[in-house]
């Protein structure tokens, strides 16, 4: 679902190694850390169907393991820092922007941009770089694509790691779009809905979508801007810093606004409500880890945990003081403790 995720704020204290010790009363215990910074190996622009090329990215040790990160939203855009959930010498790190956003091309475009259109450009892009598996990793929405993706092609799955599930059910669109996190966050709510008159707000979600898809440019800025600022004020348990300046732009706002609502507005363009679920049986058999805030305004623990009942040979790590943010530090070590467990090929 959400896509702010390469925050600068929570990690500007952190060390450039992946462990430090963090006293505890008397007994040291280890903390995971981020990786250091890297740079990309390899990176450019794929042709895939409907006019669209995405962009990618590859660090990391050319002959490690492949691991593919998927990122939120829709259109939240892939970040340097998402590198660094990965130890560098043990993996072949692959990023990419799935469509109409960040790098890729046409910027925040409608047109032939669906779920399947992302499940397919995963597997263009695999066969592209010449990978037989990888591991999946994908928080919020990437979630949702991971575990589609994987139920589809579940014989290109190494592992999968989750953080912050959303299943892309109505009732977790309506908690976070009708009425769920309003009621805990009032103030930011009446800001978001300012747009909308009362008689358009037994659907906020439509009604956004008719001024994301308006001809006049200022309305679907205004829109953007109002969407986007509603998601930046739940993403943390606590209150964080100034986010990254990229993430406040127009540009970055359109295309997380238009192309979450479009998603939303379309049911995640699933064939049904409950299809994730109803299809876990074709990935139980995956090493799979999921990590989840206790407090996660943005996707509810009830997803995650819902799927660990379908999927029971999944590792839940209900992470007990965090909410979405994949940079919150206990959530960092949970999700670098996940990859550094499935380093080794399998």
């Amino acid at each position: 679902m959400l896509a702010f995720v390469s925050h600068d704020g929570p990690i500007r204290s952190m060390r450039n190694s992946s462990q430090e010790v963090v006293l505890r009363g008397s007994s040291p215990a280890p903390r995971r850390r981020l990786y250091p910074p890297i740079e990309p190996l390899q990176s450019g622009l794929l042709p895939v169907n409907g006019g669209h090329e995405i962009y990618w990215e590859v660090s990391g040790n050319p002959k490690g393991k492949p691991v593919v990160f998927l990122h939120g939203g829709p259109g939240g855009g892939s970040a340097p820092i998402q590198r660094r959930f990965f130890d560098p010498a043990a993996y072949r790190i692959v990023l990419l922007d799935q469509r109409g956003c960040g790098k890729s091309r046409p910027h925040a475009a409608l047109e032939n941009n669906t779920t399947w259109d992302l499940v397919a450009d995963l597997e263009s892009l695999r066969r592209f770089l010449g990978v037989e598996r990888w591991q999946v990793f994908g928080g919020s929405w990437g979630s949702t694509l991971a575990l589609l993706y994987a139920q589809a092609h579940p014989d290109r799955v190494s592992e999968i790691v989750l953080r912050g599930v959303f299943l892309a059910r109505r009732a977790e669109v309506g908690w976070f779009y009708q009425d769920g996190a309003n009621r805990l966050f009032p103030e930011a709510w009446d800001e978001f809905i300012r747009l909308i008159p009362e008689a358009e707000r037994d659907d906020v979600v439509q009604a956004y979508y008719r001024r994301l898809t308006s001809d006049d440019p200022e309305t679907m800025r205004e829109a953007a801007a109002a969407w986007s600022r509603w998601e930046r004020s739940t993403v943390t348990l606590l209150p964080e810093p100034q986010p990254r300046p990229s993430l406040t732009t127009d540009r970055f706002a359109l295309a997380i606004a238009r192309l979450e609502c479009h998603y939303f507005a379309n049911n995640g363009f699933l064939s049904y409500d409950n299809q994730i679920l109803d299809q876990v049986g074709r990935i139980r058999h995956l090493p799979c880890t999921i990590v989840q805030g206790r407090y996660d305004v943005i996707c509810p623990p009830v997803s995650a945990h819902d799927l660990s009942v379908a999927f029971p040979e999944a590792r839940l790590k209900m992470v007990p003081v965090a909410g979405h943010s994949a940079f919150e530090s206990d959530i960092i070590h949970e999700l670098v403790t996940a990859t550094d467990r499935y380093r080794e090929p399998r």
